[in-house]
C-alpha cells in the first residue's frame, strides 16, 4: 500500500475517534461502567417469544459472518487461523470494518477426531483459543461442525473437486466407489451426482459403522472441552451449536422423500445431539438445527423445513441457508437483483421459525466476488440484507411498515483474511497448490482480505457490510428498515427513498444513509441499542425520536435518553443507545448521516411527521 493511502487511512481513523471524543467527551467512570455492563459478559442469550433475548429481556439480533472457510483446508490443520494473533486481527476487523456482533465459527470433525474414538485435545485447545479472540472482542460465537461433500478423503489427488468433514478413517470404513461427478460445472452438483458422496452421506445418516455415534461422542467431548476452557463470562458469549452443516440424505430409502427423511432420520439425530449438549453442560443454549439443504433453494426445492417436528420450542433455533442459485448460474437470472428480490424467501424462514415456536437465523448467505456472475454481487447482497431487515420491499415499506416482521439474524459467507493468499495442496496434491480466492473448489466469497501491509481491508462496499441494525431492543421490534445507499459500480442503489409525504424527514436525510426503528417498549429500563457504522461519525449523526432529537449524540449515561457509547471489546466500534422508561408504548427513531447541523425547527418538524406517520401506519 502506498504512503498516501496509509495517511488517508490514518486520517479517517482520527476523524472518527475525534468526532466521538469531541461530541461525547470522555465518558465518566459511572458512564463507562454502565456501558460495559451492557456487553455480553455474564449475559447469555436464550430464546423466548420467537426471539433471541438477553438477560435484560431485550430482543437481540445477531449479525456477522462465517469464520472461516479456512477450516475446510489442510494448510492450517483444520483451524480457521494460523495463529491466535491472526484470529485477533480478524476479530478486530470484523467488528470495526464489518460491523458484526457474532460469528458462526467453523470446526472440523476430521481434525477433532483424526483417530477413531480419540479426540485431539491439541486441536480443541487451538480452536478454543481462536474462539476466545472473538469473544474478547465482544463478538458472540456459535460453533459449527462443518462438512461439504461429506469428506475430503473421498476425493483422489487429481480430482476437480474436494470436500471436508468426516475423517479419513470414517471414509475407509465405507469402501466407497471411485468418486466422479460426471459433467459438473459447480462443485455443489457432487451432492446429488457423485456416487461416493451420496454413499458417504447415506452411511452417516443411517449410522452405518457407528459413524453417527462416533460423531456425537466427539461433539460432546468438544462441547465439554470448550465449556471447561472458557471463563463463565466467555462461555456466556457462546450462543449455541450448529450440529451439522447442510444436511442431505445422499439417497432416499424406498418410498421416502425429503419430508419423511427429515422426520424419520434427521430430526432424531438432532434430538440425540440436543441430549449431548445437555450432557456437556450446554443445557441453556439452543441447538441451531438446519433443515434439508434443498428446502429453501430457489432452483431445486424439496418439501421440508421441519414440517413434521411439531413445536420444537426454545431449546432449538431454526437455522437455514440461502444462496440465489439462479443468480450464481448466470443463466437462470439475467440482470441484477432488485428491490424486494428476496423478501418472500426470507419471509418463509420467518414463518417456519414462528410455526416451530422458536426464532430463525440465516447462517449462510452470499454471492461470488469473482467469476462470470460477480457483477451481480452488489445487488444480490443488498437485496439479501434488505430481506433480513424486513419482509417488506423498500418501495412499500413506508406505506406498510406494520407488516415488516421481526429482524432476522444472519451470518454472511464468509470472513477469510487469507483470501487470495492461501497455500493449499488440493487433496494433498503438490502439483495443485491453491492460492487464489478461498482456495476451495474455486470459491471466492470472502468479504475481507489482507493488503500488502498485512492490514485487513474490505473487498465489498463498506456501506453494504457495515450496517445499522437493532442489536438489542428493549421490548419488541415492530418495524425496521435501513437504506444503506451502497454502490453498484458508480451507481448509488436507493431502494427505499423517504416519501414526499414526509418532506422534513426527506430533507433531513437528503442523499445520506438512514435507518428507522419502531419498537414497543418492554418492562425493563435497559436501553435499546443500534450498531453505528463507521460511516456514521458520532459528531455528525442525527437522531429523531419520540425520546428526543439530537445532532451529535452525547456520551451515554443512565439519564440520557439518546446517547452514544463504544461497543464492548475495545475495537473502537460504536452504538447508539435509546432509553425509555415505560411499558407497552410505541417508540420510533430515525438515524441518519445525511444532515449537516440541522436547525431545531427542522428536527422538530421531522419529529412531528414521524409521530403522525407512526400513529397512522402502525398505531
Amino acid at each position: 500500500m502506498d504512503m498516501p493511502n496509509i495517511r488517508a487511512r490514518l486520517l479517517v481513523v482520527l476523524v472518527v475517534l475525534c468526532g466521538f471524543l469531541t461530541v461525547a467527551g470522555t465518558p465518566s467512570a459511572s458512564a463507562a461502567t454502565i456501558a460495559d455492563s451492557l456487553s455480553f459478559d455474564g449475559t447469555a442469550l436464550t430464546v423466548a417469544n420467537g426471539r433471541f433475548v438477553d438477560a435484560n429481556g431485550r430482543e437481540v439480533v445477531l449479525r456477522g459472518y462465517n469464520v472461516s472457510g479456512e477450516t475446510k483446508l489442510a494448510e492450517n490443520d483444520g483451524l480457521p487461523f494460523a495463529s491466535v494473533a491472526d484470529a485477533k486481527k480478524s476479530a478486530t476487523a470484523l467488528r470495526a470494518l464489518g460491523g458484526g456482533n457474532s460469528v458462526r465459527f467453523l470446526l472440523s470433525w476430521a481434525y477433532a477426531e483424526p483417530v477413531k474414538g480419540q479426540v485431539d485435545t491439541t486441536y480443541l485447545a487451538n480452536a478454543t483459543a481462536q474462539m476466545r479472540a472473538f469473544l474478547d472482542a465482544g463478538i458472540r460465537v456459535y460453533p459449527d461442525f462443518h462438512q461439504d461433500l461429506y469428506s475430503r478423503w473421498l476425493f483422489n489427488s487429481g480430482s476437480w473437486y474436494t470436500g471436508d468433514g468426516a475423517p479419513a478413517w470414517a471414509v475407509a470404513l465405507g469402501n466407497y466407489p471411485a468418486e466422479s461427478c460426471g459433467i459438473c460445472f459447480m462443485w455443489g452438483q457432487n451432492i446429488t451426482q457423485n456416487g461416493a458422496v451420496k454413499a458417504g452421506q447415506y452411511d452417516f445418516w443411517h449410522n452405518n459403522y457407528g459413524l453417527q455415534d462416533y460423531f456425537l461422542a466427539t461433539a460432546q467431548k468438544t462441547m465439554t472441552y470448550i465449556k471447561a476452557n472458557l471463563s463463565t463470562e466467555e462461555f456466556a458469549g457462546v450462543v449455541g451449536f450448529d450440529p451439522y452443516n447442510e444436511p442431505y440424505a445422499g439417497t432416499y430409502d424406498s418410498g421416502q422423500n425429503s419430508r419423511t427423511w427429515e422426520r424419520d432420520v434427521m430430526w432424531p439425530f438432532y434430538v440425540k445431539f440436543r441430549a449431548r449438549m445437555d450432557a456437556a453442560g450446554w443445557t441453556d443454549k439452543p441447538a441451531m438445527v438446519e433443515p434439508n439443504l434443498f428446502w429453501n433453494g430457489n432452483v431445486s426445492k424439496e418439501e421440508g423445513g421441519l414440517l413434521d417436528a411439531g413445536t420444537i420450542g426454545s431449546r432449538y433455533v431454526f437455522n437455514t441457508h440461502f444462496y440465489d442459485q439462479k443468480a450464481i448460474s448466470g443463466i437462470l437470472m439475467w440482470g441484477n437483483a432488485s428491490d424486494g428480490q428476496y423478501v418472500t424467501d426470507f419471509g418463509t424462514v420467518r414463518d417456519r421459525a414462528s410455526a416451530l415456536g422458536t426464532t430463525g437465523i440465516v447462517s449462510e448467505f452470499g454471492h461470488p466476488l469473482n467469476g462470470s456472475t460477480a457483477g451481480k454481487a452488489p445487488t444480490v447482497l443488498k437485496a439479501m440484507y434488505q430481506a433480513l431487515d424486513s419482509r417488506v420491499k423498500g418501495a412499500n415499506w413506508w406505506s406498510t411498515p406494520a407488516t415488516s416482521g421481526p429482524v432476522l439474524s444472519g451470518s454472511q459467507w464468509q470472513w477469510d483474511i487469507y483470501n487470495g493468499r492461501h497455500n493449499e495442496l488440493m487433496n494433498d496434491n503438490p502439483d495443485k497448490v491453491m492460492t487464489s480466492g478461498d482456495a476451495w473448489n474455486d470459491e471466492d466469497l470472502s468479504a475481507v482480505r489482507l493488503d500488502d501491509s498485512g492490514t485487513a481491508v474490505l473487498r465489498q462496499d463498506a456501506r453494504l457490510l457495515d450496517r445499522i441494525y437493532p442489536s438489542a431492543t428493549s421490548g419488541s421490534t415492530v418495524a425496521f428498515t435501513y437504506e444503506d445507499r451502497s454502490r453498484d459500480g458508480s451507481t448509488t442503489l436507493t431502494w427505499n427513498p423517504v416519501p414526499s409525504s414526509l418532506p422534513n424527514v426527506s430533507s433531513l436525510v437528503g442523499s445520506g444513509q438512514y435507518a428507522v426503528l419502531v419498537w414497543r417498549s418492554g418492562s425493563g429500563s435497559t436501553p435499546t441499542e443500534l450498531h453505528l457504522p463507521a460511516s456514521f461519525p458520532t459528531a455528525t449523526t442525527t437522531v429523531v425520536s419520540d425520546l428526543g432529537t439530537v445532532y451529535g449524540p452525547p456520551a451515554y449515561t443512565s439519564s440520557t435518553p439518546v446517547g452514544a457509547a463504544l461497543e464492548p471489546g475495545g475495537t473502537g466500534s460504536r452504538r447508539l443507545l435509546l432509553t425509555d422508561s415505560d411499558s407497552g408504548v410505541l417508540h420510533y427513531a430515525l438515524v441518519t448521516n445525511g444532515a449537516t447541523s440541522p436547525s431545531a425547527s427542522v428536527l422538530s418538524a421531522a419529529r412531528s411527521e414521524l409521530a403522525s406517520w407512526a400513529a397512522s401506519k402502525i398505531g
